[in-house]
């Protein structure tokens, strides 16, 4: 399915909790699956919103690669970058429990960056944060290790799961200080659409909370129930589209 550059473009403008919320108002995905858990936090959380494809790869560190065995590479993982639909998040799953050595530094954080990539997530480790920092690419991890140790790529394509979310090659990821979600292909153009519409929504309880004056329980509750029928109206145009959608493709 094409994504357009306008559409990742309009992504990007949002935070991922955003992302998130809009989402749900399509109904395709339970409200407790397709994101990656606690594991998996920004290193950088000053930068802003990564979107792209996932490119994945699975690795190891723990121990030389036994001689003889075929394994992947940095290149074959980079070539893989031009099979997207746009810009590659590089999503490694470290097969080593617990990791043993850092997937990623500054040497290949700069490589895949040099290619276009829009950041890097993986279940295992980094290093060279300073250094990763310094060029501006979004990284994603739940711990840091100084070495590389015996680091190869076992597979580069195949589904990997990395945080508690199964992530296959070419699914759209947004990620950001908060987390990284994954977006449905069949609604992206109008998560993009309607993620303005929402925080406008919940500009309506936070107008009143954030405003001058008194603020009493009843003038809360009244905030509250015209941001649930904002949300609720845009629930139903968000299925008036979908359903339009499958009319046209049927």
């Amino acid at each position: 399915m094409s994504i357009s550059a306008a559409t990742l473009k309009k992504l990007a403008q949002f935070d991922t909790p955003t992302i998130s919320n809009v989402i749900e108002l399509f109904d395709v995905v339970p409200r407790n699956r397709g994101y990656m858990d606690h594991r998996i936090q920004s290193c950088f959380p000053e930068l802003p919103p990564m979107v792209g494809f996932a490119a994945t790869a699975s690795f190891r560190s723990d121990a030389p690669p036994p001689a003889g065995d075929v394994y992947a590479s940095l290149d074959q993982h980079v070539a893989s970058f031009a099979e997207l639909p746009g810009p590659a998040v590089v999503v490694f799953q470290d097969l080593d429990d617990p990791p043993a050595a850092a997937t990623f530094g500054e040497v290949m954080c700069s490589t895949y960056q040099a290619f276009g990539s829009a950041g890097l997530i993986t279940s295992g480790a980094g290093r060279d944060l300073e250094q990763v920092r310094a060029i501006k690419y979004p990284a994603f991890t739940g711990s840091t290790i100084c070495s590389h140790a015996y680091c190869h790529i076992l597979a580069v394509g195949k589904p990997v799961r990395v945080g508690g979310l199964v992530v296959h090659q070419g699914d759209l990821l947004h990620g950001d200080a908060n987390g990284v979600t994954r977006i449905p292909l069949e609604i992206a153009d109008a998560v993009a659409e309607f993620a303005s519409p929402f925080v406008d929504a919940e500009k309506i309880v936070l107008d009143y909370v954030r405003g001058s004056g008194p603020k009493t329980v009843a003038g809360l509750a009244g905030a509250r129930k015209e941001f649930s029928a904002a949300v609720a109206r845009l629930t139903d145009e968000a299925k008036r589209s979908e359903s339009r959608k499958s009319v046209i493709s049927s």
